[in-house]
């Protein structure tokens, strides 16, 4: 086609209101954007047209940013996938109950309470998944001492949530007998403060019997502490 009449149909689609994406589908002809801004650059657009140019722009502003999300997560999870997978071999780790020992001394120095404020194992936290791989690693590193009938628990919970309704949730997560789980008063500084994070089950506190256990963990953890 002519370029005289591609720009003169381009005005006129223009005068439309018809955006450059828009004028280049009517002509099927691929013109820079660029050239039909200079072509169009003088055309006067009615308030309608205008509108409705600016309406569409915004749309695929919004869809482009949408996409661009998805093409993020996507990459994210291929990116956490590759991470998962390339440290698969370290399961075959967890078979020596020496190496599950180190595991479980260094989570209970970050998480669990010492010799001088508590004479016995307290182990505290608001993530089910750490509270059941820290009762595991307990179970399998002292068979012959440890047990779900040893476990006390209770949870330190806001003043907007059922203690009872929280007891049983834990218990069933940990399989730990309902009757195991002590009834505690809510911190008082939570009083008139809805609870933000709707998952949020409070923090469960596992207490059993195994000074001496505790004393071992201590001492693993200091000297891998102090072997680096």
């Amino acid at each position: 086609m002519d370029r005289k009449i591609l720009k003169e149909k381009s005005i006129q689609l223009r005068k439309k209101g018809k955006t450059y994406s828009e004028i280049q589908k009517e002509l099927k002809i691929r013109i820079p954007k660029s050239t039909l801004s200079y072509w169009c650059g003088g055309v006067k657009l009615s308030d309608g047209c205008q509108d409705r140019i600016k309406e569409i722009i915004s749309k695929n502003r919004e869809k482009s940013r949408a996409i661009a999300l998805m093409v993020k997560k996507e990459k994210r999870r291929r990116f956490l996938k590759n991470l998962k997978d390339g440290n698969l071999y370290l399961i075959d780790k967890l078979v020596d109950r020496d190496f599950l020992k180190i595991v479980l001394a260094i989570i209970y120095s970050c998480e669990g309470t010492k010799w001088k404020t508590h004479p016995g194992l307290l182990f505290g936290n608001s993530d089910k998944l750490l509270l059941r791989f820290y009762i595991k690693l307990l179970k399998k590193c002292y068979p012959n001492v440890i047990s779900n009938e040893v476990f006390r628990c209770w949870v330190s919970h806001r003043a907007d949530q059922d203690i009872d309704e929280l007891n049983k949730f834990w218990s069933k997560e940990l399989n730990i007998p309902l009757k195991c789980f002590y009834k505690i008063k809510p911190d008082p500084r939570t009083i008139g403060k809805p609870t933000k994070k709707k998952d949020y089950r409070g923090v469960c506190i596992v207490s059993s019997r195994g000074s001496e256990i505790q004393l071992e963990l201590e001492a693993i953890a200091k000297i891998i502490f102090e072997s680096f």
